[in-house]
């Protein structure tokens, strides 16, 4: 019997990081490998939830950690810190990701694809077209919401002619209109009154170093910025908690209004006015800074602040 190999994304996973684990796992049986596992390493987000309720899907199992040895294959991600628990002793069979790598490495060689695209599903996307498999609607919807998640509707800048090509084909398998069911998608995520301050935080916060320093960047969406800055007092109280828990040098919550493509940051930490001044040309006031036609994490506030710290 074949031994199982897990397949996940990041921690606080998004809707690139639940799809693309699915996917995989559709592509992998398809190649006749049939001992992959789609798993997940935390809640499933409002969006998420409203594409698998479209397909009528259940979220991929959810874990904690890792055991020693367990073969995984990594998507939409390959900085340990955004990984399982036990990754460092997990034997990586292989990684699929459109971000910059961080503090990877491994003790043995793997397969590792890597291109700047807007989503990771557009590489897989890719992968089905060399592969010659024919794409069938529920993965052309998973792989269609994953690329509208990640580019907000193509209007990011992470946004690759790669990505539109692919969503406009899998969007044709899928019998959508990429703006009616792209909108209504987005929406479902910014349903936010319901989560308590601790949870809106952690919704989506990433976890990165640079020379020993541990910061954290975490980003919320919304289609009324206000709505959440009226919480900002206790949204502060929970990140100053993380702060010090995680021995953390600064904490950013990024609030971006998917409409209109700008976001609103919440920076704290013992230099943060610094750090973002000189990484947005933004002074602090009330610990916020206002930044026009920022919307992505991975293409404008991690590189900025990461070159600022």
């Amino acid at each position: 019997m074949e031994k199982e190999v897990l397949i996940f994304g990041h921690k606080s996973p998004d809707t690139d990081t639940i799809c693309s684990s699915l996917v995989r796992e559709i592509l992998d049986k398809k190649n006749g490998w049939n001992c992959t596992k789609a798993v997940r390493l935390g809640d499933v987000n409002k969006e998420t939830q409203y594409i698998l309720n479209y397909l009528g899907i259940e979220a991929p199992g959810l874990i904690e950690k890792v055991e020693e040895g367990q073969e995984v294959i990594l998507v939409d991600h390959n900085d340990f810190a955004q990984s399982a628990d036990g990754i460092e002793n997990a034997k990586i069979l292989e990684v699929i990701d459109h971000h910059r790598i961080g503090n990877f490495r491994t003790a043995e060689p793997l397969y590792y694809t890597a291109k700047p695209y807007g989503c990771t599903s557009t590489i897989l996307f890719e992968e089905f077209k060399s592969l010659g498999h024919k794409i069938e609607k529920k993965e052309a919807i998973l792989m269609a919401s994953s690329i509208i998640s990640d580019t907000l509707l193509l209007k990011s800048p992470t946004t690759t002619e790669y990505d539109k090509k692919a969503l406009k084909e899998l969007a044709e398998i899928a019998n959508i209109d990429v703006n009616t069911y792209g909108l209504d998608m987005l929406k479902a995520g910014t349903e936010l009154d319901d989560f308590s301050a601790e949870e809106l935080v952690n919704l989506d916060a990433k976890d990165f170093e640079k020379e020993g320093k541990k910061f954290v960047i975490a980003q919320v969406n919304t289609v009324y910025i206000n709505d959440v800055l009226k919480r900002q007092e206790d949204l502060e109280n929970v990140m100053r908690n993380e702060m010090n828990k995680n021995g953390l040098e600064l904490m950013v919550l990024a609030i971006t209004d998917i409409l209109n493509s700008n976001s609103e940051i919440i920076a704290l930490g013992e230099n943060a006015e610094d750090i973002i001044y000189k990484a947005f040309d933004k002074k602090l006031e009330n610990n916020r800074a206002f930044l026009e036609g920022v919307v992505s994490r991975k293409k404008e506030l991690v590189p900025n602040i990461d070159k600022s710290i």
